[in-house]
């Protein structure tokens, strides 16, 4: 317990400190700090529209950035997340639009299902030339982002389009309830939270949760005791990879009613960077993925009511990063004093 309060001491001071940097800057442009950050927070928050924003943005952060963390669980870093949101978005939508002679209630699981099967799957192939092959996951995540993103834009610029001005798929014959019209504020909230609830209670209460937190604190170890590190690797990117599929399938079913190209630009890399602020606390993240949520939905409103640009928030969650790895820095060079001056006392 005192380590997850120091953890989350830490993850506090970083946010004040960066608030902090945030004011310096708004002064630089002639504002009054405490206005500017009142005006976020009305942004986020006034009215059912800028809740319901903050909320859907949430949404979709939440599972990026939990599927981070499942991932670097077990020694990987998966920066594929993205892609795996695309693929999921346009296989739900493929199957929202082409299979309507389905219930409508099992039409909705069968897109889930589908985005989660072809999302796994994209998340296998890294996986395994990881694995198997020793092939940088982080090489190889990041390039079938950029090819992920040209065959969803192929498709609903082709085959899947609607035939409007934007590059979109038609609409999908099953949407998710709307909350807080006329945010896109939708059911797929509860559903991310729900995944996001059986994915912690999996990582701390089941046998294979302990088998991927085992292979990553050390793989050789969990190989010398019977875990196969290769496979529970390989699952743990696919878990990984399923959780971006749902997120894109909620945006499709959820926030748009149909797949709209590029649609989860940054949704990936805002995820990954709300798990790497938190050092992949799977715990401590939902709460970062909210923050930057609120960030990037009062922003507008900040910039609104005051001079002050939306991109100085970029700026803040780049400082955010920064101090983050300060901070590590930090630890790290204690450990080596302490280490340092055993040293010493052996010698000596």
């Amino acid at each position: 317990m005192s380590k997850t309060l120091e953890s989350a001491r830490k993850v506090l001071l970083t946010i004040l400190l960066a608030l902090a940097i945030g004011a310096v800057f708004i002064i630089a442009f002639g504002e009054n700090p405490f206005s500017a950050y009142i005006a976020l927070v009305q942004g986020a928050f006034k009215g059912k529209l800028h809740l319901g924003t903050t909320l859907s943005t949430f949404t979709p952060l939440l599972l990026t950035s939990v599927a981070f963390c499942v991932a670097a669980e077990a020694g990987a870093f998966n920066v594929g997340v993205e892609g795996e949101v695309f693929l999921g978005g346009i296989v739900a939508a493929y199957l929202g639009v082409n299979w309507g002679f389905l219930p409508v209630p099992a039409l909705m699981i069968v897109c889930f299902l589908g985005a989660m099967l072809v999302s796994a799957a994209w998340a296998f192939i890294p996986a395994v030339l990881r694995a198997y092959f020793n092939v940088s996951e982080v090489c190889t995540t990041i390039l079938m982002n950029s090819v992920a993103l040209q065959i969803t834009s192929y498709l609903v610029s082709g085959p899947m389009s609607a035939g409007t001005a934007n590059a979109q798929s038609k609409p999908v014959l099953v949407t998710l309830p709307q909350l807080m019209k006329p945010s896109n504020l939708n059911a797929g909230i509860f559903i991310a939270i729900i995944v996001v609830v059986l994915v912690i209670f999996m990582l701390y209460k089941t046998t294979l949760g302990f088998k991927i937190r085992a292979v990553g604190k050390n793989p050789s170890h969990a190989d010398y005791v019977g875990i196969s590190s290769k496979r529970i690797f390989i699952t743990s990117m696919m878990i990984s990879g399923m959780m971006g599929g749902i997120a894109g399938c909620i945006q499709v079913l959820g926030a748009y009613g149909y797949f709209l190209n590029n649609f989860a630009a940054g949704l990936g890399s805002n995820g990954m960077l709300a798990a790497l602020i938190v050092r992949s606390n799977v715990l401590a993240t939902p709460f970062m993925a909210f923050f930057l949520a609120i960030l990037n939905s009062g922003a507008m409103g900040m910039q609104q009511a005051t001079g002050v640009p939306k991109a100085l928030v970029d700026t803040i969650t780049a400082v955010f990063i920064i101090i983050a790895t300060m901070d590590t820095l930090f630890e790290f060079k204690k450990n080596s004093t302490k280490k340092k001056a055993k040293k010493e006392v052996t010698e000596g």
